[in-house]
């Protein structure tokens, strides 16, 4: 009998344990998301030293940021390595960012894609794209493009859109999947509305000379110009030569120089070769009226 009541004892003092952790976290979760950092701090300090997976990673994350308390890379890789031995996502993921940019420890690409892989096949989408990111290029795993896609469909599906932009690049390019411009189109699309600079430009192109879809220059022209406006290069080369060409636009040679001057200040050098054979057939005042709108157009891309 008095194994069953120890039995009975234990089971209780780990329930109520289980229950006072939950409230306690969930108390510093709220004030983490109401931002009162040092309240977040208090409580979730005791629980971390308890062994709470939850806690440790919102602590580590305290010090990775320097919320509440100075920020400190060894202590938030020590919370985070704590978590992340314990199964949590989350601190799996961003110990694989300190191994990465090797803060509060060595980079070691290696342990980097390790921690990684744990959280991606937890479905962290952040961490599966980074994953595919990895197997991509060849950082501490050799280049597979076929993995490399595996992981970017994975985060795509959830909605990442720098996920979503590098699948429809392999579907362009045939990285990893057969080539299938249709298929690109659609995640270039899916990352497009999510406001992606490059998957804009990228479906500009896709509409612009038919690949994956009818030709579609006004099409093109509304998608080069969301990534011309923040600052993409190629998308402000591209809409200059779509205003020079009159393609899904009026021609206006003044638009088309103001494209090409900003693009080209941005280093782009195709941009600087098309700028300096407009302004060969452009009047004084053209000029002058395109350089006010590209003088302009930096104001926008500034603010």
């Amino acid at each position: 009998m008095n194994w069953r009541v120890a039995l009975i004892g234990f089971c209780l003092t780990f329930t109520i344990t289980c229950s006072s952790w939950a409230d306690a976290l969930d108390e510093g979760v709220s004030a983490f998301n109401s931002k009162d950092y040092v309240a977040a701090m208090k409580i979730f300090s005791p629980l971390a030293e308890q062994g709470n997976a939850e806690a440790q990673s919102y602590l580590g994350f305290l010090y990775d940021v320097g919320f509440s308390v100075p920020e400190d890379n060894k202590i938030a890789v020590k919370w985070y390595s704590a978590a992340a031995k314990q199964g949590n996502a989350r601190a799996q993921l961003y110990l694989g960012k300190k191994y990465k940019a090797g803060e509060g420890v060595p980079v070691d690409y290696k342990a980097a894609v390790k921690w990684f892989t744990a959280a991606a096949e937890q479905g962290a989408a952040t961490a599966q794209f980074i994953l595919g990111y990895a197997y991509y290029i060849g950082e501490g795993v050799p280049v597979d493009h076929i993995a490399a896609a595996k992981w970017f469909t994975a985060a795509a599906e959830q909605g990442h859109s720098f996920a979503q932009y590098n699948l429809g690049h392999a579907y362009y390019n045939g990285e990893g999947v057969p080539v299938d411009r249709k298929a690109a189109v659609k995640w270039f699309t899916a990352a497009a509305e999510q406001r992606h600079p490059m998957a804009q430009n990228s479906l500009g192109h896709a509409y612009y000379n038919g690949q994956g879809v009818p030709v579609d220059y006004k099409a093109a022209v509304k998608w080069f110009t969301a990534a011309a406006e923040q600052g993409n290069q190629s998308g402000q080369t591209k809409l200059g030569i779509a205003y020079y060409s009159g393609n899904g636009v009026p021609v206006d040679y003044v638009q088309a120089y103001a494209w090409w001057s900003v693009s080209a200040a941005n280093g782009n050098e195709d941009a600087q070769k098309l700028r300096k054979m407009i302004e060969e057939v452009m009047t004084s005042s053209q000029k002058e009226k395109g350089q006010l709108l590209s003088n302009q157009i930096w104001a926008k891309l500034e603010n």
